[in-house]
């Protein structure tokens, strides 16, 4: 038995194996923590398959993990099949809709860049498709989050849509689609400033957003919003992170944030896609200047500025089957959640 969570080192299962429950998220029910996410235990790089579906692990204490097969099962013979390794499917996140006593799981495919969206009597299954491409407004999906209201059961979806806009909708009532009522969070931004890994929380009322910026599997430095309502307006207060000297987010990306059960404490989960490349100020700015000189012309890259970025963990060049996972509690300062190192922590510690 395990007694710590070691933020980005390898976590392995009750069986001694790998976790694979990348692009997470976390659902909890009858006392027992639920973690789900992409299995990249097929993917390599520049190879074809993408996600060998998405499995689920239980735990009681948040450090111990259980395998408990897959969710959503990998589809190896058939390629026009939605969950065919080589379809880009991303993010898993699940809600349970009060109304209809179902849980809802929406997934984001890359390749496309659509939600698939399913529906079943039990969180580990099985399965229905409800709807196999679904575009808000017929625009490109990118990372989202979606949300509950514990009180009413009104469901809330964030999302990029054509990397430049982050817009939140109601959800219908049966949380398979959404209504006209939307509201825009971030408007008319371009890569790397773009913003994904869109992840939601609550505190003391307010209604918080944690983003990273666009840099493909690069890690970069997030930035946290606030607002008294799901729909906002959102006020933008800077980044979480503090003594980040990577300007990477402790190299990582936010995937998802859940409340620890009869707690005040909230824990970001996080992934380090690509635990080889280690991002530094340097190339973050090397970054910028590479990529935005597209859409602003007073930015003048050097060579040595794009050389950096081709060398980089872009999307199709990553191997995430080494990826990790950095879980972090929150601490704040007034309303700022602030995200701060520690090497290994526990429950226990941070009562």
């Amino acid at each position: 038995m395990e007694k710590y969570i070691k933020p980005g080192e390898v976590w392995l299962d009750t069986k001694g194996e790998r976790i694979e429950a990348h692009g997470g998220s976390m659902f909890y029910e009858e006392g027992t923590y639920y973690w789900y996410g992409e299995d990249k235990s097929h993917t390599r790089k520049k190879g074809k398959t993408w996600t060998w579906g998405v499995k689920c692990y239980s735990s009681q204490d948040l450090v111990n993990w259980k395998d408990l097969g897959h969710i959503i099962e990998p589809v190896t013979d058939d390629k026009k099949s939605l969950f065919y390794p080589e379809r880009r499917l991303d993010r898993p996140h699940i809600i349970k809709n009060k109304k209809t006593n179902k849980y809802v799981m929406w997934l984001k495919y890359n390749d496309k860049a659509h939600f698939a969206i399913l529906s079943s009597d039990s969180l580990l299954g099985p399965y229905k498709l409800e709807n196999p491409f679904f575009q808000p407004d017929g625009r490109r999906v990118g990372d989202f989050d979606l949300v509950s209201d514990p009180n009413t059961g009104e469901g809330y979806l964030y999302v990029d849509l054509d990397h430049t806009d982050l817009v939140v909708y109601k959800l219908s009532d049966d949380y398979l689609s959404v209504t006209g009522e939307k509201a825009n969070v971030y408007s008319g931004l371009k890569p790397p400033f773009s913003r994904e890994g869109v992840t939601y929380f609550i505190h003391n009322g307010k209604h918080y957003l944690l983003t990273s910026g666009m840099i493909g599997y690069v890690p970069n430095p997030s930035e946290v919003a606030v607002a008294d309502d799901y729909m906002g307006p959102f006020k933008v207060l800077g980044n979480p992170h503090v003594n980040d000297e990577s300007s990477a987010s402790f190299n990582s990306q936010a995937s998802s944030a859940f409340r620890v059960e009869g707690r005040d404490t909230i824990v970001v989960m996080a992934d380090r896609w690509v635990p080889d490349y280690v991002m530094t100020k340097e190339k973050y700015d090397a970054f910028v200047r590479a990529i935005y000189s597209r859409f602003d012309k007073t930015l003048k890259p050097k060579f040595r500025d794009m050389w950096m970025m081709l060398r980089s963990p872009m999307m199709g060049s990553a191997d995430t089957s080494k990826a990790n996972y950095v879980w972090l509690p929150l601490e704040w300062k007034g309303d700022m959640p602030q995200i701060m190192w520690r090497d290994k922590w526990n429950l226990e510690e941070l009562e």
